[in-house]
């Protein structure tokens, strides 16, 4: 089957790679120059089953103010841009905010997310493919004791899952995060997540991107896609700059920019751009850096060890597709890596970066079948793009090969949003 792929990030060049496995003739098309130059570029480097839980829980609003008034706040909403999308989004959010919700939802994201992790491994030992990995466990951080009481409730989604964890005290997590003992007075404890990784979605993209291209997958790159044609029941071409393209079936993974598109089709997408940044901060004492991943849970930043630099990842800014690199957002990185590791790298020298997350109310991505019958989407990961793409990837690759995945899916797709969608 001859398939086009819109989007070449980290997901879109998953779902080429397995699809071309699976012995379909497959072409990506992007505006960009290359793959991963979006929100792949520069993300946290975390790939975290363990930690895939979705923003929406009880008492996120009581949170959300608290957060608003901090002065390193993780979240940020600006008014000017809210629009009737966001408002349609953040009430389907709030929808999600009750224990039974909250508890089906992490669920599903753990078992998609536990699923990619395998997937990654394998891929791995078949291939050779090298990104800066390491596989070391990611840290939660709880600088407060009643974070570490807090702990318990997702902790019992992680024992109904069966995914592997350990509550530790400050020596702990000193014991596995050596650079942590020069600043001991700043955290009571931690829930660390052994089975998680880290790495350099940026490298693994292109990477994987070449592995697919030795398959056969041809990118289309520079190219902006204008509108997805249809005849009402089936899609019948991509139009780009470059002259209409077709195919036999279509995959929408556009992150973000997903819905603009699903939109002139009549799919309402429930995918909101939640706006991130970055800093990347060169080593210069390896033994006050991190080995792995470190989560400040009170700043919901992450601080990951990539090869010879640190990525500092974190805040939440709902401002619509606004890509502005606004300064006060760069300072909470700075704090907590400087907090945290204030050996272990040259802030001086960071650069520093922005991307959007592409957020369902649920926390889920969507993957699967439409209405139209040969498109399909894969979209949504939000903050877990990286954590979930091979197993997106691999997911997606089964339902369009008509073989019966090795995991369940039957609430992925874009159905169990019903009419609304």
């Amino acid at each position: 089957m001859k398939i086009i792929i819109l989007g070449s990030g980290v997901i879109g060049v998953s779902s080429a790679y397995f699809l071309a496995k699976a012995g379909h003739e497959v072409t990506v098309v992007d505006r960009q120059a290359g793959p991963a130059l979006e929100t792949s570029f520069g993300n946290a480097g975390e790939v975290s089953p363990g930690y895939s839980a979705p923003w929406a829980a009880p008492g996120l609003v009581f949170k959300a103010v608290k957060w608003l008034a901090m002065t390193y706040r993780p979240l940020v909403v600006r008014p000017p841009q809210l629009s009737p999308a966001m408002i349609r989004w953040g009430l389907q959010l709030l929808a999600n905010c009750t224990d039974a919700r909250y508890a089906l939802n992490k669920g599903r994201m753990l078992r998609l997310a536990e699923y990619s992790r395998d997937c990654l491994t394998d891929l791995r030992a078949e291939t050779g493919i090298q990104y800066d990995q390491r596989m070391q466990g990611t840290l939660q951080l709880f600088r407060k004791q009643k974070q570490v009481d807090g702990a318990a409730a997702d902790m019992r989604v992680l024992d109904q899952f069966g995914v592997g964890y350990a509550m530790l005290d400050r020596a702990g997590c000193i014991a596995v995060e050596p650079a942590l003992a020069g600043v001991a007075e700043k955290f009571v404890g931690g829930l660390r997540l052994p089975g998680d990784e880290t790495g350099d979605c940026f490298k693994f993209t292109n990477a994987l991107a070449e592995l697919a291209a030795g398959l056969g997958v041809r990118f289309v790159n520079d190219t902006a896609i204008d509108e997805i044609r249809h005849d009402g029941g089936r899609i019948t071409g991509i139009a780009t700059k470059a002259g209409l393209m077709t195919a036999d079936a279509y995959v929408l993974a556009l992150g973000s920019y997903s819905p603009l598109l699903a939109d002139s089709l009549g799919l309402r997408l429930p995918v909101y751009p939640v706006k991130g940044y970055s800093i990347t901060v060169p080593i210069t004492d390896a033994t006050g850096a991190p080995e792995s991943t470190v989560m400040d849970e009170t700043y919901k930043v992450a601080v990951t060890r990539l090869g010879d630099r640190i990525r500092v990842g974190g805040t939440a800014e709902l401002a619509g597709y606004d890509l502005t690199l606004y300064p006060a957002r760069r300072r909470p990185l700075d704090f907590v890596v400087s907090d945290l590791f204030p050996k272990g790298g040259d802030i001086s020298r960071a650069t520093y970066w922005t991307g959007l997350r592409p957020m369902t109310p649920d926390g889920t991505p969507i993957i699967g079948a439409t209405r139209y019958g040969n498109l399909f989407l894969n979209t949504g990961h939000g903050t877990l793009g990286w954590t979930m793409a091979a197993g997106s990837g691999r997911v997606l690759a089964d339902i369009m090969s008509d073989r019966k995945p090795e995991i369940d899916v039957g609430d992925l797709d874009l159905g169990r949003y019903g009419r609304a969608a």
